[in-house]
């Protein structure tokens, strides 16, 4: 029997191959990569612009994202959702075997429930906000990401979001967050 993070290697080694033989093979390739900015955002409520403008390399998803470049018309959002439930997985395995371990003691037991619950719980409200901002407008696609005690919005449109739009969106996260710093990013889409 394979362990479980030899399995989690061959997966995503397979889907490294596949993706780069799609992206290589695919018609209309623009040569459009994913990057993340790596510039500090000043203040705690901030709305960006154009991506385009912007140069950077690709890096983890722990980074603190600002701006994100198109990969493709769906491929960069779910490119994205897939490496933060990979990593959200890991983490809940590492818990699980906290959790059953003979010789954790009852207070890290609890304390890596607690921290299953909490990774639960984020990604139910990101999965539950994505779905409800898509329902209030009719944008092509959200992105929402909690990490480092702040939620990320991406949201991608043809045109400019309007600060009435970016206000409603604000609102929304913070219903389900709380009060928390909100980041919303408008993503230009090739319209």
């Amino acid at each position: 029997m394979l362990k479980k993070q030899t399995v989690w290697l061959l997966t995503m080694l397979s889907l490294m191959i596949v993706l780069s033989v799609y992206y290589m093979t695919s018609p209309g390739n623009s040569g459009d990569l994913a990057y993340f900015d790596q510039g500090e955002n000043a203040s705690e409520e901030t709305t960006s612009s154009d991506a385009s403008d912007e140069e950077g390399t690709e890096e983890d998803t722990d980074a603190d994202v600002g701006d994100i470049s198109n990969l493709g018309e769906d491929e960069l959002f779910t490119n994205i959702r897939m490496e933060i439930q990979d990593e959200r997985s890991e983490t809940k395995d590492r818990l699980d075997d906290v959790v059953a371990s003979s010789t954790a003691s009852v207070e890290e037991k609890n304390e890596a429930r607690e921290e299953m619950n909490q990774l639960d719980e984020v990604s139910r409200k990101e999965s539950l906000l994505e779905d409800s901002i898509l329902s209030a407008a009719d944008y092509s696609d959200v992105l929402v990401r909690h990490e480092d005690g702040k939620v990320h919005v991406h949201v991608k449109e043809t045109e400019q979001l309007s600060d009435s739009e970016v206000v409603n969106i604000m609102q929304m996260v913070q219903d389900e967050f709380g009060e928390i710093t909100v980041d919303v990013i408008y993503q230009p889409v090739e319209g």
